[in-house]
């Protein structure tokens, strides 16, 4: 069974928590009373991947798609600002 702790007291006391949890403990952190997120201790011996694997993976998974272009080759960069000074229109606009 896992440990709970509030989000509040999670950032007051997240050292000790990491203590507890270096010892085996799992703690879960709960925002207005629901389970938000976990900490648990990390899975000793478990096999690093290597890059290509964890980009294969990503890739599988969706979350990363192979370059479009090669990496070698010089990318032209192009003016997003249409008008000189768009910074300052936009920083008044902010006021």
């Amino acid at each position: 069974m896992a440990d709970e702790c509030s989000l509040y007291d999670a950032k007051a006391k997240l050292s000790a928590l990491v203590r507890q949890v270096r010892e085996g403990r799992t703690i879960v952190i709960t925002v207005h009373g629901e389970p938000a997120a976990e900490l648990r201790p990390i899975e000793r011996g478990a096999r690093k991947q290597s890059l290509a694997e964890r980009v294969e993976e990503l890739e599988s998974r969706g979350e990363l798609s192979a370059p479009t272009r090669r990496s070698g080759a010089s990318v032209a960069l192009r003016r997003l600002a249409r008008r000189p000074g768009a910074l300052k229109r936009f920083l008044k606009e902010r006021e």
